[in-house]
């Protein structure tokens, strides 16, 4: 038993190198850099030029960079959760199907790689791409930051970022699986691709809607329990979830992330910055959402590959 899981696995940093080259050399990659980079560097540029005149006041003045949104560029977390979803569908939604139309998947399960280790390895990959081009965003304007307000960054401020980054990684890698979901469940990779779009569309452009007219039926609009149940359907989507995430993460003073009524701030002092931990702490329902949509899709994603027939 020992020698036929070490033997499964056998194979998958093969799949991981060779995955990770085809994406990171593809012209499809390149392209969605270059957007990235385009409305990073446009996004943040408003951001410095705003909060410029915070430096010295602000302790946390870098982190508006990625927060702040310039007029009428709006600010960089907002394009990170528009294209972040398009890249990771753009990656996975032709892992598997590609080789059935190729009709290399049977070659490639004939070598001595299991299904398990190429699955795994597709995936590894796709998330791997999708971070080192993150880490590489990351860094540039971080860097750019420090050179254009001349002052280094504290390190509470580079650990709120680096988790940030980590967030947005995992964010990514819920797409990812979702995409590479529909890969193996269609056999075309157009209708693999239209599905994908079409969850991302429900997600960002009509689950607000679905969740106010859903609260509206179950509770009176404007009460405590509406608003409970409204974000509580909206957390329902990643994009809330990572919304929230960036809230708590990138601007410190924030103490809550849901509906409050004035006794539950008696005590508090408003605008008073909280340490990482204490946000972290607020972060950490989030953070397993998102960890447990990620393992729950891939699970969905081993299953129905193992179960597929693969035929010369």
């Amino acid at each position: 038993m020992h020698n036929r899981e070490e033997s499964a696995l056998t194979g998958v940093g093969v799949v991981i190198l060779k995955e990770l080259r085809d994406y990171l050399g593809s012209t499809r990659m390149k392209l969605l850099i270059g957007l990235i980079l385009i409305t990073a560097l446009a996004s943040t540029y408003g951001a410095a030029t705003r909060i410029r005149s915070l430096v010295g006041e602000d302790p946390f003045f870098l982190l508006g960079l990625f927060t702040v949104a310039g007029n009428p560029v709006p600010s960089f977390v907002s394009f990170l959760g528009f294209l972040v979803p398009l890249a990771a569908i753009a990656l996975g939604f032709d892992a598997i199907n590609s080789e059935y139309s190729r009709r290399t998947l049977s070659r490639v399960l004939s070598q001595p790689i299991y299904r398990d280790a190429l699955i795994t390895g597709k995936a590894i990959a796709a998330v791997s791409a999708i971070a080192i081009a993150l880490l590489a965003l990351w860094l540039l304007i971080l860097g750019g930051g420090m050179l254009f307000f001349g002052i280094p960054p504290t390190g509470e401020q580079v650990a709120r970022a680096f988790m940030f980054y980590l967030m947005t990684v995992l964010y990514a890698a819920i797409w990812v699986m979702l995409a590479m979901f529909f890969s193996v469940l269609f056999k075309q990779p157009a209708t693999s691709a239209l599905a994908a779009l079409g969850v991302w569309l429900l997600i960002t452009v009509f689950w607000p809607i679905i969740a106010s007219v859903a609260a509206g039926a179950l509770a009176d609009p404007g009460t405590l329990a509406y608003a409970k149940i409204q974000q509580g359907i909206s957390r329902l989507s990643p994009n809330t979830i990572y919304g929230e995430v960036t809230l708590a993460l990138l601007n410190p003073t924030t103490r809550t992330l849901g509906p409050v009524v004035f006794s539950q701030l008696e005590g508090a002092i408003l605008g008073t910055p909280l340490p990482l931990g204490v946000s972290l702490l607020l972060i950490w329902p989030h953070f397993s959402g998102l960890a447990g949509a990620t393992l729950l899709l891939f699970a969905g994603v081993y299953v129905v590959f193992q179960r597929q027939e693969v035929r010369a």
